[in-house]
Formats: C-alpha cells, sequence, structure tokens
C-alpha cells in the first residue's frame, strides 16, 4: 500500500520552529525551516540530524518550501542550507523571497551584533541562501523534477503567505503555513479549490477560540489607545514589522484623522520603510479595496505616523508607539518596555500570539516581576493587554477550509497539544476522516489509495452515452469495456476494438442453467406448454418454437430432455450469452416457479 510519512522536526505540539519532513512516493520534501523565539541554546534550530546521520542532505531532500517571511518559518534557513549544508531548490513567493532576507538580517544584527552570540549565520550567509531560492507565482505549477510538482495558493496571513499543494503522480498533501480565512484591512482570504489531497497539514494556533467580531475588537482597541492618551499615558504596542503593524497602522491613522488628535504616533524605524515599499511593490498581493483607492492614495503613506528615534522614549507627555519586535523578546519593543514599565499611566498592548518564554508571554500570564539580563528584577505597573489582531484562522476557519479542500486525512501542526486534541475530535466527528498530531520527532505513516489513471476510447464513450441516461457529474455510471494495459499506461475500449487491435478472434462464452420440471407429458408435449407460457408472459419479446424442438427468446435457447431417473421430471437447459445475462436470469428465475395447471 502507498504511505505518506509526516515528522515535524519543528511545531509538533508546539508553536514556533515550524518544520515538517514529508515522504510522499519516494520524495523527500521540507516544509518550512523556522527557528523558536523562546529559546536561545541549540533548541533555537530544529534537530536536522534527524533528516540523516550520514551523507549529504542534498542527497536525502528534494526540495525545500517556505510558507511565508515570519522566523518561526524561515529564521534557521540560512543556518541549514550554509552551515548544515544544503544545497538543492528552496521555494517561495516573490513577496516572501524580497522580505525574507530583510528580517533575516535585522535578526542577526540583534543576535550577534548586539547579545554578542556565536554559532550563528553571518550576512554572506544569507545572501548565499537567497542565491538557492526560486520564486513562485500563486497558481502556477511548478516541475521540481519529473514527478514532483508543487503549486502556491493564496493563504492571507501577511503579504506574500502561501499555501502549497505537493504532488507526485496521484498522491497529494496540502500544507497551508499560516493563513486567515477572514479578510483584513490590508490583505484577503485565504482560498484554496476542492483539491481532495490525501493529507491537509493544518496549522492550529486558535485551535479552540472563535473570535469575537473583528468591529468590536477594533472598536476596542481604539478606546484603550484613547484613553490612555487623554491621561497622559504612554501605549507601547509590540509588532513585528509585517503584518498586524500595517493592519494597526491603517486603524489608528484614520482614526487620529477623524477624532483631529495631536498626541503622536511613532514606528521604529528601518523596517518599516523597508516594508511599506514592499507593500507598494507587491500591490496584487493585498485585498481588493486597497488596489482600487491606491491610484488615488497610498494607503502605506502615513500622515499622522513618524520614524521613532530611540530619544524619544524619554520625552514628557503621551505617545503611541509601534516597536518591532513582536513578543517583547528583543530589540527596540523590549527597550521601551523596560523603560516604561514602571509606570501605571502607560499600557502595552499585545497584539497577537506569544511564545513561551518571551517576556510577552509571561507578563500575559500575569508576572509582574520579571528577571532580566544581569540579574535585575523589573516591576510591571504599567496596564497589560491582550487584543488578538492574530493573522491566524480560528477554528472556524480551520474547519472551513477542511470543508473547502476535502482532504482524506488531516494532520494538525503548529499548536499547542491540549487545544489540538479537541480540534482533533471536532474534525473526525464532523468530517469522518483520520486526524493526526504528532509531537516533534515523531513519524505518522498515513495509507494512501493508490488511483490508476484509465484513458478511455472516444468511441465508447460515445456509444455508452447514446445508450444511457444523459451523464451527470455527481453520478458515477457504469461503463462496460475491455481494459488494455500497453506500456505502462491503461486503456479503457470496446470489445471490438480490443480484438482488432490484440489481432484475436472473438470467442462465444454461453452460460447453461438446467432447470427441473414436473411433467409426466413427453418431451415435444413439455416443450409445447413451456412456449404457450413464455409466449403469453414475455409479450414483448421474440420468442419462437424451432423445428428440432428447441425454444429461443432473443438469443436465449431452451431445450427440454427427460431426467435419467425419474421419467415424471423434465430438464430444461436455458443458455445465453454474456451480454443477454439479465434476460437469462429472468428466464430461469420465471421457469423455477413451474408451469401453470391450465396449460394443454
Amino acid at each position: 500500500m502507498p504511505e505518506i510519512k509526516v515528522t515535524p522536526l519543528g511545531a509538533g505540539q508546539d508553536v514556533g520552529r515550524s518544520c515538517i519532513l514529508v515522504s510522499i512516493a519516494g520524495k523527500n520534501v521540507m516544509l518550512d525551516c523556522g527557528m523558536h523565539m523562546g529559546y536561545n541554546d541549540d533548541r533555537r534550530f530544529p534537530d536536522f540530524s534527524y533528516i540523516t546521520q550520514n551523507g549529504r542532505l542534498t542527497d536525502f531532500l528534494d526540495c525545500v518550501i517556505i510558507s511565508h517571511f515570519h522566523l518561526d518559518h524561515c529564521g534557521a534557513l540560512p543556518y541549514f542550507s550554509e552551515m548544515v549544508g544544503y544545497d538543492g531548490p528552496i521555494y517561495m513567493t516573490h513577496p516572501t523571497k524580497a522580505i525574507c532576507p530583510i528580517l533575516l538580517e535585522d535578526y542577526r544584527k540583534i543576535t550577534v551584533d548586539k547579545k554578542g552570540e556565536t554559532n550563528f549565520f553571518t550576512s554572506q550567509m544569507i545572501k548565499d541562501c537567497m542565491k538557492k531560492v526560486v520564486a513562485v507565482h500563486l497558481h502556477q505549477t511548478v516541475q521540481v523534477d519529473e514527478e514532483l510538482e508543487i503549486k502556491a495558493y493564496y493563504a492571507g496571513h501577511v503579504l506574500g503567505a502561501a499555501m502549497f499543494q505537493i504532488k507526485v503522480g496521484c498522491e497529494s498533501v496540502v500544507y497551508t503555513g499560516d493563513y486567515n480565512m477572514t479578510p483584513d484591512r490590508h490583505l484577503g482570504a485565504a482560498w484554496l479549490d476542492k483539491c481532495r489531497p490525501d493529507l491537509l497539514i493544518t496549522e492550529s494556533t486558535y485551535a479552540t477560540t472563535i473570535r469575537d467580531s473583528k468591529r468590536c475588537r477594533e472598536r476596542d482597541f481604539l478606546k484603550k489607545v484613547h484613553e490612555t492618551v487623554e491621561r497622559g499615558g504612554k501605549v507601547l504596542i509590540p509588532v513585528f514589522a509585517l503584518g498586524r503593524a500595517q493592519e494597526l497602522c491603517i486603524l489608528l491613522e484614520t482614526f487620529w484623522e477623524r477624532m483631529n488628535l495631536k498626541a503622536p504616533i511613532y514606528f521604529s524605524t528601518g523596517l518599516t520603510e523597508k516594508a511599506n515599499h514592499y507593500y507598494k511593490l507587491f500591490i496584487t498581493w493585498t485585498n481588493q479595496k486597497i488596489r482600487k483607492t491606491f491610484v488615488q492614495r497610498n494607503m502605506f503613506e502615513f500622515k499622522h505616523i513618524k520614524a521613532f528615534d530611540r530619544a524619544f522614549a524619554d520625552n514628557p507627555g503621551p505617545m503611541v508607539v509601534f516597536a518591532t519586535p513582536g513578543m517583547l523578546h528583543a530589540g527596540q519593543s523590549l527597550q521601551i518596555f523596560r523603560k516604561w514599565a514602571g509606570n501605571e499611566k502607560n499600557m502595552v498592548i499585545m497584539p497577537g500570539y506569544c511564545v513561551q518564554g518571551t517576556v510577552g508571554h509571561k507578563i500575559l500570564s500575569g508576572q509582574r516581576k520579571l528577571e532580566m539580563e544581569g540579574r535585575q528584577i523589573l516591576e510591571v505597573k504599567m496596564q497589560v493587554e491582550y487584543m488578538s489582531f492574530s493573522a491566524h484562522a480560528d477554528a472556524k476557519g480551520i474547519m472551513q477550509l477542511i470543508r473547502q479542500a476535502e482532504p482524506r486525512n488531516v494532520l494538525l501542526v503548529h499548536g499547542e497539544a491540549k487545544k489540538m486534541e479537541f480540534l482533533k475530535q471536532k474534525i473526525e466527528q464532523e468530517f469522518h476522516v483520520s486526524c493526526f498530531m504528532p509531537a516533534n520527532g515523531e513519524t505518522t505513516t498515513i495509507l494512501t489509495n493508490p488511483c490508476i489513471p484509465v484513458d478511455i476510447s472516444l468511441g465508447l464513450l460515445k456509444r455508452e452515452t447514446a445508450i444511457g441516461a444523459a451523464p451527470d457529474a455527481k453520478r458515477p455510471r457504469l461503463m462496460h469495456g475491455t481494459l488494455l494495459m500497453k506500456d505502462n499506461s491503461f486503456r479503457l475500449v470496446s470489445p471490438e476494438q480490443a480484438l482488432k487491435e490484440l489481432g484475436l478472434a472473438e470467442h462465444q462464452l454461453r452460460f447453461t442453467c438446467r432447470v427441473h420440471i414436473q411433467d409426466p407429458r413427453k418431451e415435444h408435449e413439455t416443450v409445447l406448454r413451456v412456449y404457450n407460457h413464455l409466449k403469453g408472459v414475455l409479450k414483448d419479446y421474440s420468442v419462437q418454437h424451432l423445428p428440432d424442438g428447441s425454444i429461443t427468446v432473443e438469443s436465449i435457447l431452451i431445450q427440454a430432455t427427460a431426467h435419467s431417473e425419474d421419467q415424471g421430471t423434465k430438464v430444461l437447459l436455458v443458455s445465453w450469452t454474456y451480454q443477454d445475462e439479465e434476460l437469462g436470469s429472468y428466464l430461469t428465475s420465471l421457469l423455477k416457479k413451474g408451469l401453470p395447471q391450465s396449460t394443454p
């Protein structure tokens, strides 16, 4: 039985460090190659030694696919390709290819230049790694080799995010990466056609959440920001440079304009100018509204939002600052947080998911005394708010995607074990498909039903269509033909065509059935009784009594002989060809009921 094997090296019952190995019909594909934000040691990167202990990785892996530019999906890529040693193809979309190196370089600066860590990739390694990348367009079928093909679908979530279909022959897997099933202010909703894959590998970050209306959340967010600014407080919004940042900037920009507010809004510099540049460049990836208004007004050129300078953090008075990164695990957002944490007038709003181990996760869990570097204790007096502006699908969205794709099996990654367990049960109950949730390093084997493509001859198709009712796409039709196997391919043709192609003569195969009838009369009299009975019952058929004493009904032959041991019993031999199977069976059952007494 053919099978698909899936082993998560990261994101198995965990969020962060997405890296999933898939073996399908003899091909090995790595889906994402991320890093874990919660660790600073070896656990930061996936354990690539699992792939192969000896030998080159390139010999084992056919390709690597990156779903989008977030570091928990692409952060280990330069380490994997340049330090571990992989020089095969890496596939991602055009926006991902453009933005990935910027985020990788930014993270490298924080880790190496500021924290002084070693055993990390260099700027040159990032450049060399990106040279191996093949950029793909949406809905473009890419042939990795003769058998393996991949295709990207729009995933929403962030600019350039894609879901990928991996296909070898008849077997297929769809990997969602991160996706969002509801459109937002700057991106559209994820979309997948009814591709019916053998396996759908889906993220499950919000496996148990059904989010409230977006409008309410936005109103709540604006209210909290406004109240804090009105009382002279400062608002820190930790974000990743692309994605939620642009979403919330558009929201605050329109609110500031409408309310005529004067408090300054800042955005940590560098990355964002570049980010907005890419939004303009890849405008086709954004939603319809932005594309329509782009000619008159670019939504990403903000009037009220200015570049942030480090010195501004000490300025008196209210302000709103968007700072990177989004989980408060390093960088500018963490520096500002340390400065403002001691004042109860201030507020920090966490707009997305925080991985365990990060400062963001700790303060959201209610910790108010934090141990920082150098054993310093930081007391948090500022207000802490969590508002999900996350671009992940919630439970409803995940179910919607499964309904859309109609997979035969589902496998959950990128989520917490308890939440996955709940969703797994829901999926199995509602869709009656098997659902798996392997932990990191655990292999799940999924058996697939081999499907064998068969070509059908046009002549046979026309003939069969002429016989039956009009074809209906939703109702299967039974077709009669001869299956020819030639050069490893199958064709269904009419029996006449098969005989002609193979140069064979046709054999007639007849089925004969014996029916015993109690009748003391002579054989020719019994035959006459049978003839009259059938003539009376089968009015629509041609029933004939032949001179040799036999009866024909269409092509079916009936003969009578006396029983060797019992003269009062006659044996009727009913024989028919394969084509008249139905009529032959009907006649046999009719005669088995016996002859009517009134027949002379």
